[in-house]
């Protein structure tokens, strides 16, 4: 936690029972981590026995903290745990060989930033073709979790051909934060049979 220079926690406490959903599912799974923020869902995943993980972010501070909170749980950088600073839109559209058992993106509501040149992103505009592009790296039976914390967002599941999608939100909030269970959206999205 960094309460000195900011306030910044590095933790997002709404999403504990979504954490808890990863470290409890990922078992023996290969686990992609988009726009990870300080890497606590990675942590959690390399806790449920994740067999590797891979955590980007466009941000070298918010990686290298990642980084440190890998280590500080008993997990050391290297293979199987491997950090990349990207542009998560940039890197899914390079072919990949990797396919993953579970994905997990909660993406920003907007930005613009310098890192991503003349783009910008904003999740209701884009979250489709996000979506798209990350479901191609799913691993057969894999599970892609979709969440972010814009409070109109609206899922277009019908412009996602060959995926089911399943809004989780309710279940991925906590107690402490039911009073305002518009503080983020979150669904479970994996390929149609």
């Amino acid at each position: 936690m960094n309460l000195t220079d900011y306030l910044d926690t590095g933790l997002f406490l709404d999403h504990r029972p979504t954490r808890a959903l990863i470290r409890d599912t990922i078992r023996g799974g290969r686990f992609l981590n988009l726009f990870a923020y300080t890497g606590t869902a990675s942590v959690y995943a390399a806790a449920g026995g994740a067999a590797s993980t891979t955590t980007i972010d466009m941000s070298s501070v918010y990686l290298d903290w990642a980084r440190r909170n890998m280590a500080l749980n008993g997990f050391a950088e290297g293979p199987p745990h491997r950090f990349v600073r990207a542009d998560c839109l940039a890197w899914l559209a390079t072919p990949r060989p990797e396919r993953y058992h579970m994905i997990f993106v909660d993406p920003p509501t907007f930005s613009n930033s310098k890192r991503m040149g003349q783009d910008t992103f904003e999740v209701q505009r884009d979250h489709v073709a996000l979506i798209n592009a990350a479901a191609k790296l799913l691993a057969r039976g894999g599970v892609l979790f979709f969440s972010n914390n814009y409070r109109h967002f609206r899922m277009h599941s019908a412009a996602l051909p060959g995926l089911a999608v399943e809004d989780i939100s309710h279940a991925t909030i906590p107690v402490d934060f039911q009073r305002n269970p518009r503080i983020h959206t979150c669904w479970r999205i994996t390929r149609q049979a």
